[in-house]
Parts: structure tokens; C-alpha cells; sequence
């Protein structure tokens, strides 16, 4: 059950970083590919690079603690976490198609989580 839990936090920051990504990019008027360069520098942005590297740590963890076979379809959780953020925080139309997806991949991690 721990493993399941830090499985689940490590997929709250994964969409945390992504958000906050989001939120950075957004924010800036970008045009061509090199102008993303001095994007890295905004502090949404930076927020979320720190964001990923605690996740990529604990991740480590997991892995040290589990079978990568059982925790990385866990994974697949980040769809989900993202996709409600997308809904609920940025104010994302999401078709009924993607809820569909949200409910096999709940399944699907419910069946990788059984051991």
C-alpha cells in the first residue's frame, strides 16, 4: 500500500510540474521554436523543472522499493491527474472521448495495483 501511495504522489507532481509549465508557457507570447529558450526563465517554468526533479527523486525510490513491472503502468495516473487539471484549473473543454480514456486507465491501474 505505501508503494501505491508514493506511486500516487509521484504522479500529483509529475501534473503539478505540467500545469505549471503550462501556466508559464501561456503566459508568453512565443512565435518560433527558439524563442522557448528564454522561457525556461520564467518562474512558472522554473517552478516546475524543481517540481520535476523532487518527483524524479522520489521516483528513484520507488523504484529501489518495487518492481518496475508493477509501479511504472502507476504511471498512467499522471493522464488522469493532468487531464482534470486541464479541466478544473485551466478551464479545458475535455470531450467525452478523454473521459472514456480517464475510466479504462483507472481500470487498468486498478488491475496492475492488484498483486
Amino acid at each position: 500500500m505505501k508503494i501505491i501511495l508514493l506511486s500516487i504522489m509521484n504522479c500529483v507532481l509529475l501534473a503539478i510540474g505540467q500545469v505549471l509549465w503550462k501556466i508559464g508557457i501561456s503566459q508568453l507570447s512565443i512565435k518560433s521554436f527558439w524563442e522557448i529558450i528564454p522561457a525556461i526563465f520564467s518562474p512558472f517554468i522554473i517552478l516546475g523543472l524543481l517540481v520535476y526533479g523532487l518527483s524524479t527523486v522520489l521516483w528513484l525510490f520507488i523504484l529501489n522499493q518495487a518492481d518496475i513491472s508493477y509501479v511504472y503502468p502507476m504511471q498512467s495516473l499522471v493522464f488522469i491527474f493532468v487531464l482534470l487539471s486541464g479541466a478544473f484549473i485551466l478551464h479545458e473543454s475535455i470531450p467525452y472521448t478523454r473521459w472514456i480514456g480517464v475510466f479504462v486507465i483507472c481500470c487498468g491501474v486498478y488491475i496492475v495495483s492488484l498483486r
